[in-house]
Protein backbone atom coordinates (compact mmCIF):
# COMPACT_ATOMS: atom_id res chain seq x y z
CA UNK A 1 0.00 0.00 0.00
CA UNK A 2 1.14 3.65 -1.05
CA UNK A 3 2.00 5.70 2.36
CA UNK A 4 1.40 9.29 1.11
CA UNK A 5 3.36 11.03 4.39
CA UNK A 6 2.48 14.47 2.80
CA UNK A 7 -0.09 14.88 0.33
CA UNK A 8 0.46 18.44 -0.82
CA UNK A 9 4.32 17.80 -1.39
CA UNK A 10 3.65 14.67 -3.16
CA UNK A 11 1.22 16.75 -5.52
CA UNK A 12 3.69 19.06 -6.18
CA UNK A 13 6.42 16.85 -6.98
CA UNK A 14 3.86 15.26 -9.75
CA UNK A 15 3.52 19.19 -10.86
CA UNK A 16 7.01 19.34 -11.06
CA UNK A 17 8.00 16.23 -13.14
CA UNK A 18 4.98 17.38 -15.75
CA UNK A 19 7.18 20.74 -15.95
CA UNK A 20 10.35 19.19 -16.23
CA UNK A 21 9.62 16.63 -19.01
CA UNK A 22 8.16 19.60 -21.31
CA UNK A 23 11.85 21.66 -21.17
CA UNK A 24 12.84 22.40 -24.80
CA UNK A 25 16.82 21.29 -23.27
CA UNK A 26 15.67 18.01 -22.96
CA UNK A 27 13.87 17.46 -26.54
CA UNK A 28 13.89 19.65 -28.35
CA UNK A 29 17.55 18.70 -30.33
CA UNK A 30 16.24 15.58 -31.61
CA UNK A 31 13.46 17.44 -33.85
CA UNK A 32 16.42 20.42 -35.28
CA UNK A 33 16.79 19.70 -39.15
CA UNK A 34 20.51 19.60 -40.80
CA UNK A 35 21.66 23.15 -41.63
CA UNK A 36 20.54 24.47 -44.50
CA UNK A 37 22.60 24.96 -47.72
CA UNK A 38 21.59 29.11 -46.97
CA UNK A 39 20.97 30.80 -44.24
CA UNK A 40 19.68 29.70 -41.00
CA UNK A 41 17.07 32.30 -39.14
CA UNK A 42 15.57 31.73 -36.25
CA UNK A 43 12.47 33.49 -35.24
CA UNK A 44 9.73 32.90 -32.79
CA UNK A 45 7.58 33.56 -29.76
CA UNK A 46 6.25 32.77 -26.21
CA UNK A 47 7.07 32.21 -22.60
CA UNK A 48 9.23 29.24 -23.93
CA UNK A 49 11.16 30.67 -27.17
CA UNK A 50 13.69 32.18 -24.94
CA UNK A 51 14.30 28.60 -23.93
CA UNK A 52 13.95 26.94 -27.18
CA UNK A 53 16.34 29.59 -28.72
CA UNK A 54 18.84 28.42 -25.55
CA UNK A 55 18.14 24.52 -26.98
CA UNK A 56 18.78 25.39 -30.56
CA UNK A 57 22.19 27.59 -30.15
CA UNK A 58 22.92 24.89 -27.95
CA UNK A 59 22.29 21.79 -30.92
CA UNK A 60 23.48 24.27 -33.91
CA UNK A 61 26.04 26.98 -31.93
CA UNK A 62 25.13 30.51 -32.40
CA UNK A 63 22.46 31.67 -34.82
CA UNK A 64 20.83 34.60 -36.57
CA UNK A 65 17.85 35.42 -35.40
CA UNK A 66 14.91 36.84 -33.33
CA UNK A 67 12.41 35.32 -30.60
CA UNK A 68 10.15 37.48 -28.25
CA UNK A 69 9.03 36.37 -24.97
CA UNK A 70 7.90 37.43 -21.54
CA UNK A 71 9.40 39.77 -19.19
CA UNK A 72 11.96 37.82 -16.87
CA UNK A 73 11.68 34.60 -19.25
CA UNK A 74 14.65 35.81 -21.11
CA UNK A 75 17.62 33.35 -21.47
CA UNK A 76 21.45 33.88 -22.45
CA UNK A 77 21.77 33.18 -26.36
CA UNK A 78 24.90 34.23 -28.50
CA UNK A 79 23.53 34.96 -31.51
CA UNK A 80 19.76 35.00 -31.63
CA UNK A 81 18.41 38.33 -30.05
CA UNK A 82 16.16 37.53 -27.11
CA UNK A 83 13.06 40.46 -26.75
CA UNK A 84 10.84 41.11 -23.52
CA UNK A 85 7.79 42.04 -23.45
CA UNK A 86 4.67 42.06 -22.45
CA UNK A 87 1.97 39.27 -21.75
CA UNK A 88 -0.78 38.67 -21.39
CA UNK A 89 -1.65 42.07 -22.58
CA UNK A 90 0.38 43.50 -25.00
CA UNK A 91 3.05 46.43 -25.09
CA UNK A 92 5.41 48.52 -27.55
CA UNK A 93 8.32 45.71 -26.82
CA UNK A 94 5.89 43.38 -28.56
CA UNK A 95 5.28 45.58 -31.44
CA UNK A 96 8.74 46.90 -32.16
CA UNK A 97 10.16 43.77 -32.30
CA UNK A 98 7.38 41.93 -34.21
CA UNK A 99 7.90 44.62 -36.82
CA UNK A 100 11.84 44.04 -36.90
CA UNK A 101 10.95 40.02 -37.18
CA UNK A 102 8.75 40.55 -40.34
CA UNK A 103 11.69 42.61 -41.77
CA UNK A 104 14.28 40.08 -41.08
CA UNK A 105 12.27 37.47 -42.96
CA UNK A 106 12.06 39.55 -46.16
CA UNK A 107 14.27 38.58 -49.11
CA UNK A 108 14.98 35.42 -48.09
CA UNK A 109 15.81 32.68 -50.67
CA UNK A 110 14.60 28.85 -51.57
CA UNK A 111 17.93 27.55 -49.97
CA UNK A 112 17.15 29.39 -46.71
CA UNK A 113 15.31 27.76 -43.75
CA UNK A 114 13.55 29.93 -40.97
CA UNK A 115 12.97 28.19 -38.00
CA UNK A 116 10.35 29.36 -35.63
CA UNK A 117 10.06 28.42 -32.61
CA UNK A 118 6.16 28.97 -30.77
CA UNK A 119 4.92 28.66 -27.79
CA UNK A 120 2.04 29.69 -25.72
CA UNK A 121 2.52 33.32 -25.08
CA UNK A 122 2.92 33.81 -28.45
CA UNK A 123 -0.57 35.43 -29.58
CA UNK A 124 -0.23 38.58 -26.98
CA UNK A 125 4.00 38.63 -27.77
CA UNK A 126 3.82 38.77 -31.48
CA UNK A 127 1.78 42.15 -32.11
CA UNK A 128 1.03 43.82 -35.19
CA UNK A 129 -1.91 45.21 -35.16
CA UNK A 130 -3.90 45.39 -38.60
CA UNK A 131 -5.57 48.47 -40.45
CA UNK A 132 -5.45 51.79 -38.37
CA UNK A 133 -5.75 49.26 -35.32
CA UNK A 134 -3.26 51.48 -32.70
CA UNK A 135 -1.41 49.43 -29.63
CA UNK A 136 -3.67 51.06 -27.22
CA UNK A 137 -6.57 49.49 -29.27
CA UNK A 138 -5.29 45.98 -29.50
CA UNK A 139 -4.20 46.43 -25.44
CA UNK A 140 -7.89 46.78 -24.70
CA UNK A 141 -9.00 44.20 -27.41
CA UNK A 142 -6.67 41.74 -25.49
CA UNK A 143 -8.06 43.21 -21.84
CA UNK A 144 -11.50 42.33 -23.04
CA UNK A 145 -11.08 39.16 -24.44
CA UNK A 146 -9.23 37.59 -21.33
CA UNK A 147 -12.19 38.96 -19.24
CA UNK A 148 -14.48 37.48 -21.07
CA UNK A 149 -14.43 33.93 -20.59
CA UNK A 150 -14.48 33.00 -24.10
CA UNK A 151 -12.51 29.55 -25.15
CA UNK A 152 -8.94 30.24 -26.42
CA UNK A 153 -9.82 28.67 -29.79
CA UNK A 154 -12.32 32.02 -30.06
CA UNK A 155 -10.28 34.34 -28.89
CA UNK A 156 -7.85 33.09 -31.18
CA UNK A 157 -9.67 33.75 -34.35
CA UNK A 158 -10.30 37.44 -33.35
CA UNK A 159 -6.49 37.79 -32.70
CA UNK A 160 -5.78 36.43 -36.27
CA UNK A 161 -8.23 38.63 -38.25
CA UNK A 162 -7.29 41.68 -36.29
CA UNK A 163 -3.06 41.13 -36.84
CA UNK A 164 -0.58 41.26 -39.73
CA UNK A 165 1.63 38.48 -38.02
CA UNK A 166 -0.86 35.99 -37.15
CA UNK A 167 -3.18 33.18 -39.25
CA UNK A 168 -0.21 32.02 -41.45
CA UNK A 169 0.81 35.55 -42.08
CA UNK A 170 4.70 35.23 -40.73
CA UNK A 171 5.33 32.48 -42.73
CA UNK A 172 4.05 34.14 -45.89
CA UNK A 173 6.01 36.79 -45.05
CA UNK A 174 8.95 34.22 -45.52
CA UNK A 175 8.29 32.84 -48.84
CA UNK A 176 10.23 31.27 -50.71
CA UNK A 177 12.21 29.98 -47.99
CA UNK A 178 11.51 26.67 -46.17
CA UNK A 179 9.46 26.91 -43.09
CA UNK A 180 9.79 24.60 -40.09
CA UNK A 181 7.52 25.85 -37.29
CA UNK A 182 8.49 23.24 -33.73
CA UNK A 183 5.54 24.12 -31.21
CA UNK A 184 4.87 23.66 -27.29
CA UNK A 185 1.05 22.97 -26.81
CA UNK A 186 -0.95 25.58 -24.76
CA UNK A 187 -4.39 24.97 -26.47
CA UNK A 188 -7.08 21.94 -26.10
CA UNK A 189 -6.16 19.47 -29.18
CA UNK A 190 -3.09 20.66 -29.93
CA UNK A 191 -4.32 22.49 -32.57
CA UNK A 192 -0.67 24.20 -34.94
CA UNK A 193 -3.07 26.99 -35.97
CA UNK A 194 -4.30 27.60 -32.33
CA UNK A 195 -0.89 27.72 -30.57
CA UNK A 196 0.11 31.55 -30.75
CA UNK A 197 -2.79 32.04 -32.91
CA UNK A 198 -1.01 30.49 -35.74
CA UNK A 199 1.68 32.32 -37.32
CA UNK A 200 2.66 29.78 -39.57
CA UNK A 201 -0.32 27.92 -40.48
CA UNK A 202 -2.91 28.96 -42.64
CA UNK A 203 -6.84 29.26 -41.54
CA UNK A 204 -9.91 29.23 -42.99
CA UNK A 205 -11.91 31.16 -40.56
CA UNK A 206 -13.61 34.69 -41.54
CA UNK A 207 -13.89 38.32 -40.39
CA UNK A 208 -17.63 37.72 -39.89
CA UNK A 209 -17.00 34.76 -37.60
CA UNK A 210 -14.33 36.79 -35.69
CA UNK A 211 -17.10 39.49 -35.45
CA UNK A 212 -19.95 36.84 -34.36
CA UNK A 213 -17.61 36.11 -31.24
CA UNK A 214 -16.86 39.42 -30.50
CA UNK A 215 -21.11 39.97 -30.17
CA UNK A 216 -21.38 36.60 -28.68
CA UNK A 217 -19.26 37.62 -25.62
CA UNK A 218 -20.53 41.15 -25.73
CA UNK A 219 -17.37 42.24 -26.88
CA UNK A 220 -17.59 46.25 -27.90
CA UNK A 221 -14.04 46.68 -29.68
CA UNK A 222 -12.94 50.04 -31.30
CA UNK A 223 -14.04 51.24 -34.87
CA UNK A 224 -10.82 50.68 -35.92
CA UNK A 225 -10.91 46.65 -35.60
CA UNK A 226 -14.49 46.76 -36.92
CA UNK A 227 -13.38 48.25 -39.85
CA UNK A 228 -10.62 45.66 -40.21
CA UNK A 229 -13.42 42.81 -39.58
CA UNK A 230 -15.79 44.55 -42.16
CA UNK A 231 -13.39 43.83 -45.15
CA UNK A 232 -10.98 40.76 -45.98
CA UNK A 233 -8.44 40.68 -43.38
CA UNK A 234 -4.62 39.20 -44.06
CA UNK A 235 -5.05 35.76 -42.91
CA UNK A 236 -3.49 33.17 -45.39
CA UNK A 237 -5.51 30.63 -46.62
CA UNK A 238 -4.04 26.66 -46.07
CA UNK A 239 -3.69 26.59 -49.57
CA UNK A 240 -2.21 29.78 -50.58
CA UNK A 241 1.57 28.80 -52.56
CA UNK A 242 3.36 31.21 -49.69
CA UNK A 243 2.48 28.72 -47.48
CA UNK A 244 4.06 25.37 -49.61
CA UNK A 245 6.88 25.06 -47.72
CA UNK A 246 5.91 26.02 -44.36
CA UNK A 247 5.50 22.81 -42.22
CA UNK A 248 4.39 23.16 -38.38
CA UNK A 249 5.34 20.03 -35.73
CA UNK A 250 3.92 20.38 -32.43
CA UNK A 251 7.25 18.62 -30.30
CA UNK A 252 5.60 18.69 -26.62
CA UNK A 253 2.12 18.44 -25.47
CA UNK A 254 0.10 18.45 -22.23
CA UNK A 255 -0.41 14.63 -22.63
CA UNK A 256 3.52 13.82 -22.07
CA UNK A 257 3.39 15.83 -19.25
CA UNK A 258 0.00 14.21 -17.81
CA UNK A 259 2.16 11.06 -18.97
CA UNK A 260 5.08 11.75 -16.66
CA UNK A 261 3.22 12.92 -13.81
CA UNK A 262 1.11 9.20 -13.99
CA UNK A 263 4.09 6.70 -14.12
CA UNK A 264 5.50 8.66 -10.99
CA UNK A 265 2.27 8.38 -8.96
CA UNK A 266 2.09 5.01 -10.16
CA UNK A 267 5.63 4.44 -8.88
CA UNK A 268 4.70 5.66 -5.40
CA UNK A 269 1.47 2.91 -5.49
CA UNK A 270 -1.74 5.10 -6.62
CA UNK A 271 -4.11 4.16 -9.29
CA UNK A 272 -4.33 6.77 -11.64
CA UNK A 273 -7.14 8.18 -13.87
CA UNK A 274 -6.06 10.58 -16.23
CA UNK A 275 -9.86 12.43 -17.14
CA UNK A 276 -8.18 13.93 -20.47
CA UNK A 277 -5.60 16.98 -21.68
CA UNK A 278 -7.99 18.83 -23.43
CA UNK A 279 -10.64 19.75 -21.02
CA UNK A 280 -12.22 23.30 -21.52
CA UNK A 281 -15.13 24.91 -19.79
CA UNK A 282 -15.58 27.62 -17.13
CA UNK A 283 -13.46 26.92 -14.30
CA UNK A 284 -15.60 27.22 -11.10
CA UNK A 285 -18.22 24.58 -13.33
CA UNK A 286 -15.14 22.47 -14.00
CA UNK A 287 -14.06 22.21 -10.16
CA UNK A 288 -18.15 21.61 -8.99
CA UNK A 289 -18.22 18.18 -11.60
CA UNK A 290 -14.68 17.40 -10.21
CA UNK A 291 -15.55 17.63 -6.87
CA UNK A 292 -18.59 15.36 -7.04
CA UNK A 293 -16.73 12.90 -8.77
CA UNK A 294 -14.06 12.91 -6.19
CA UNK A 295 -16.65 12.31 -3.22
CA UNK A 296 -18.07 9.77 -4.97
CA UNK A 297 -14.59 7.98 -5.84
CA UNK A 298 -14.00 8.44 -1.98
CA UNK A 299 -17.13 7.07 -0.72
CA UNK A 300 -16.67 3.87 -2.55
CA UNK A 301 -13.20 3.45 -1.36
CA UNK A 302 -12.67 0.73 1.51
CA UNK A 303 -9.78 1.35 4.09
CA UNK A 304 -6.61 -0.10 2.83
CA UNK A 305 -7.00 0.58 -1.00
CA UNK A 306 -4.39 2.18 -2.81
CA UNK A 307 -4.84 5.79 -3.19
CA UNK A 308 -6.59 7.07 -6.32
CA UNK A 309 -5.40 9.95 -8.63
CA UNK A 310 -7.47 11.87 -11.15
CA UNK A 311 -4.98 13.76 -14.18
CA UNK A 312 -6.28 16.77 -16.19
CA UNK A 313 -5.40 19.37 -18.58
CA UNK A 314 -6.45 21.93 -21.34
CA UNK A 315 -7.22 25.47 -20.88
CA UNK A 316 -10.68 26.33 -18.31
CA UNK A 317 -11.54 29.74 -18.51
CA UNK A 318 -12.96 32.44 -15.72
CA UNK A 319 -15.60 34.74 -16.81
CA UNK A 320 -15.14 37.94 -14.39
CA UNK A 321 -17.70 39.12 -12.26
CA UNK A 322 -15.46 40.48 -8.92
CA UNK A 323 -12.99 42.47 -8.92
CA UNK A 324 -10.39 40.65 -7.08
CA UNK A 325 -7.16 38.75 -8.32
CA UNK A 326 -7.59 35.95 -9.63
CA UNK A 327 -6.48 33.28 -12.46
CA UNK A 328 -8.60 29.94 -14.30
CA UNK A 329 -5.58 27.69 -11.85
CA UNK A 330 -6.18 29.30 -8.40
CA UNK A 331 -10.57 29.82 -9.04
CA UNK A 332 -10.49 25.79 -10.05
CA UNK A 333 -9.15 25.33 -6.84
CA UNK A 334 -11.12 27.45 -4.87
CA UNK A 335 -14.39 26.16 -5.98
CA UNK A 336 -12.95 22.84 -5.40
CA UNK A 337 -12.77 23.62 -1.71
CA UNK A 338 -15.99 24.98 -1.77
CA UNK A 339 -17.60 22.39 -3.16
CA UNK A 340 -16.09 19.59 -1.24
CA UNK A 341 -16.68 21.06 1.92
CA UNK A 342 -13.42 19.84 3.87
CA UNK A 343 -14.08 16.31 2.81
CA UNK A 344 -12.34 14.24 3.93
CA UNK A 345 -9.24 12.34 2.25
CA UNK A 346 -9.36 14.57 -0.95
CA UNK A 347 -6.49 17.33 -1.60
CA UNK A 348 -5.91 18.53 -4.84
CA UNK A 349 -3.36 21.35 -7.14
CA UNK A 350 -4.03 23.22 -10.18
CA UNK A 351 -1.23 24.93 -11.65
CA UNK A 352 -0.30 26.11 -14.74
CA UNK A 353 2.64 24.75 -16.39
CA UNK A 354 4.69 28.39 -17.47
CA UNK A 355 4.16 29.42 -13.79
CA UNK A 356 1.56 32.21 -14.37
CA UNK A 357 -2.00 31.89 -13.64
CA UNK A 358 -4.43 34.62 -15.14
CA UNK A 359 -1.82 37.89 -14.92
CA UNK A 360 -0.45 36.89 -11.71
CA UNK A 361 3.50 35.31 -11.32
CA UNK A 362 1.59 32.47 -9.41
CA UNK A 363 1.54 28.77 -11.09
CA UNK A 364 -2.13 28.22 -9.19
CA UNK A 365 -2.90 26.61 -6.04
CA UNK A 366 -2.90 23.65 -3.69
CA UNK A 367 -5.98 22.65 -1.37
CA UNK A 368 -7.16 19.88 1.45
CA UNK A 369 -9.39 18.98 3.98
CA UNK A 370 -8.15 21.94 5.80
CA UNK A 371 -8.67 24.16 3.63
CA UNK A 372 -11.97 25.75 5.06
CA UNK A 373 -10.41 25.39 8.82
CA UNK A 374 -7.22 27.74 7.65
CA UNK A 375 -9.52 30.37 6.42
CA UNK A 376 -11.67 30.38 9.14
CA UNK A 377 -8.68 30.89 11.26
CA UNK A 378 -7.37 34.12 9.05
CA UNK A 379 -10.97 35.69 8.55
CA UNK A 380 -11.31 34.60 5.09
CA UNK A 381 -14.11 33.23 3.54
CA UNK A 382 -13.73 30.92 0.63
CA UNK A 383 -17.52 31.63 -0.83
CA UNK A 384 -16.84 35.38 -0.92
CA UNK A 385 -13.34 35.07 -2.56
CA UNK A 386 -14.95 33.16 -5.19
CA UNK A 387 -18.16 35.14 -5.97
CA UNK A 388 -15.30 38.35 -6.22
CA UNK A 389 -12.53 36.31 -8.62
CA UNK A 390 -10.39 36.90 -5.76
CA UNK A 391 -8.54 33.48 -5.44
CA UNK A 392 -5.18 34.53 -5.56
CA UNK A 393 -5.54 36.90 -2.72
CA UNK A 394 -7.56 33.71 -0.81
CA UNK A 395 -4.92 31.26 -1.62
CA UNK A 396 -1.89 33.91 -0.70
CA UNK A 397 -3.27 34.66 2.94
CA UNK A 398 -3.87 31.00 3.46
CA UNK A 399 -0.25 30.16 2.33
CA UNK A 400 -1.70 27.73 -0.05
CA UNK A 401 -0.47 29.45 -3.23
CA UNK A 402 2.42 27.57 -6.02
CA UNK A 403 4.91 29.78 -7.31
CA UNK A 404 7.37 28.78 -9.19
CA UNK A 405 8.83 31.84 -11.04
CA UNK A 406 9.49 30.95 -14.84
CA UNK A 407 9.17 27.84 -15.49
CA UNK A 408 10.27 28.65 -19.39
CA UNK A 409 7.66 26.17 -20.68
CA UNK A 410 4.05 25.99 -21.21
CA UNK A 411 2.17 22.81 -21.85
CA UNK A 412 -1.27 24.22 -20.62
CA UNK A 413 -3.14 23.54 -16.85
CA UNK A 414 -2.38 20.57 -14.88
CA UNK A 415 -4.73 19.45 -12.11
CA UNK A 416 -4.15 16.55 -9.88
CA UNK A 417 -6.94 15.17 -7.31
CA UNK A 418 -5.62 12.98 -4.49
CA UNK A 419 -8.12 10.84 -3.03
CA UNK A 420 -6.84 8.77 -0.06
CA UNK A 421 -8.37 5.27 1.52
CA UNK A 422 -10.39 5.99 4.72
CA UNK A 423 -8.69 5.48 7.85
Amino acid sequence: MSQIADPAAFLRSLFDRAVAVADPMRTLHHFLPPPPAGRLVVVGAGKASARMAEAVEAHYGPCEGLVITRYGYGRPCTGIEIVEAAHPVPDAAGRDATARMLDMLTGLDEGDLVLALISGGASALLVQPAGEITLDDKMAINAALLASGAPIGEMNTVRKHLSRVKGGQLAAAAHPARVLALLISDVPGDDPGMIGSGPTVGDTSTPAEARAILDRHGIDVPASARAVLSGKTGVVSPDDPRLARAEALVYAAPSQSLGAASALARDAGCRVQIMGDALEGEAREVAGADAARARAAWKDMAAGQPPLLLLSGGELTVTRRGDGCGGPNAEYALALAVALQGAPGIHALACDTDGVDGAAEVAGAIIGPDTEARAKKVGRDPATALADNDAHAFFAALDRQVVTGPTLTNVNDFRAILILPPG
